[in-house]
C-alpha cells in the first residue's frame, strides 16, 4: 500500500509519551494555533461586521454559545469524521479509541489509510489556494499576484490539468488515491460555493433584513464552512486527532477574542490573508507529496506557518507605515 511506513510517535497520543516528544507536541500545537488564527481572519472580519448590527445580548449569546459550537461540535467532531471517512472499516468507537489508546491493529489500519486522507486533504487545500490566487480580489503583496489574477480565465484550465496529473499518478500507484483526489475536489467546490454565497449574504446580514437569531444561525454556518480549511490543514501538521483538537480549539478561542477586541487592528495588516493562503497552498503541496510516499520532518509545517506569518506581517507593517508617512 502506498505510503505505508512504520508508525511514528506523532500518529496518536499514547499513554506513555517519551519526554522529548512533549517538545515536539508543543511545537505542533503552537503551529496549529497560528495556522487556525491566520486562516480564520476572513471569518473573524465577517463575524465582527455582522455583530455590530446586533443588540449586545445577542452578541454575547453568539460569542459564548458560538465558541462552544466552534470548538466542540465543529473542530472537536470534524477530525474524527474525516478519519472515519478515510477508514470505513472502522467503527466510530474504534476511531475514537484509537486516538487515545495503543491498539496496534487499529493504528495500523489508520496508517494504511493515511495516504488517502493526505491526498484528499492536500488536493482540497491546493484548490483553495488556486481559487484565491486566480479568482479572488486581494491586496497584492507581489506584482506576480496581480498578473495571475488578471489571468483568472485560466483557473479552470490550470486546475483541471493539475487534477488530471494527480489522478494519473494516483491510478498508477493505487486507484483508491484517485478516488481520494476526486473527493478533495468535490469538497472544495461545495465549500467554495457556500463561501461565495456567504459573501453575498453578508450584505443582507449587514442590512438588517434578518432577525438577530437568524444572523446567529447564519454566522454559525459560515464559521463551520471556514473551519473546514483549518481542520483539513491540521493533518499536514500531525495525524494525532487529540493534538488537532487542542491546537484548533485554542486557535478558535483566539479568533473569538480577536473578533471582539482586535479586529480593527488585524484588518490594518492587509497582507495577512495572503500569508494564510500561501500557507494553505504549501500545506496542500506537502500533503500531496506525502501521500505518494515522501516524508518530511514534523517541524516543517509549523516552521512554514511561522515563517510565512512573519514575512507577511512584516510586509503589512511596512505598508501600514507607508500609509501613515
Amino acid at each position: 500500500m502506498v505510503g505505508q511506513r512504520p508508525l511514528e510517535p506523532s500518529i496518536m497520543v499514547r499513554i506513555h509519551v517519551p519526554e522529548h516528544m512533549f517538545f515536539n507536541f508543543l511545537i505542533v500545537i503552537i503551529g496549529l494555533i497560528a495556522f487556525e488564527v491566520i486562516s480564520s481572519v476572513d471569518n473573524a472580519i465577517v463575524n465582527a461586521n455582522v455583530l455590530k448590527t446586533m443588540p449586545e445580548r445577542f452578541r454575547q449569546i453568539f460569542l459564548f454559545w458560538g465558541l462552544l459550537f466552534a470548538v466542540f461540535l465543529v473542530r472537536g467532531v470534524l477530525p474524527f469524521l474525516i478519519v472515519q471517512f478515510a477508514n470505513p472499516d472502522l467503527s466510530v468507537t474504534e476511531v475514537i479509541n484509537a486516538a487515545f489508546s495503543n491498539d496496534e491493529l487499529v493504528a495500523q489500519s489508520l496508517e494504511t489509510s493515511k495516504p488517502l486522507l493526505l491526498l484528499g486533504g492536500g488536493v482540497y487545500l491546493f484548490f483553495v489556494f488556486l481559487g484565491w490566487i486566480f479568482l479572488e480580489q486581494k491586496s497584492y503583496a507581489f506584482s506576480l499576484e496581480g498578473f495571475i489574477h488578471r489571468q483568472s480565465i485560466w483557473f479552470y484550465a490550470f486546475a483541471s490539468i493539475f487534477l488530471t496529473a494527480v489522478i494519473y499518478f494516483s491510478v498508477r500507484t493505487n486507484p483508491l488515491l484517485a478516488l481520494a483526489a476526486s473527493i478533495g475536489v468535490t469538497a472544495f467546490f461545495i465549500t467554495d460555493g457556500f463561501k461565495r454565497n456567504a459573501e453575498e449574504k453578508e450584505k443582507e446580514l449587514l442590512g438588517g433584513k434578518l432577525s438577530a437569531w437568524s444572523k446567529i444561525l447564519y454566522l454559525e454556518a459560515i464559521d463551520a464552512s471556514f473551519s473546514i480549511d483549518g481542520v483539513i490543514g491540521a493533518f499536514a501538521f500531525t495525524m494525532s486527532v487529540p493534538l488537532i483538537i487542542i491546537g484548533n480549539g485554542i486557535g478558535a478561542f483566539v479568533v473569538r477574542e480577536m473578533t471582539v477586541k482586535g479586529i480593527k487592528v488585524i484588518t490594518k495588516f492587509v497582507y495577512l490573508k495572503n500569508g494564510a493562503m500561501y500557507t494553505i497552498g504549501f500545506l496542500g503541496a506537502i500533503m500531496i507529496l506525502e501521500s505518494f510516499g515522501r516524508e518530511y520532518p514534523f517541524w516543517l509545517a509549523p516552521l512554514n506557518t511561522f515563517l510565512l506569518l512573519a514575512v507577511f506581517f512584516y510586509l503589512s507593517h511596512r505598508e501600514l507605515k507607508k500609509q501613515h508617512s
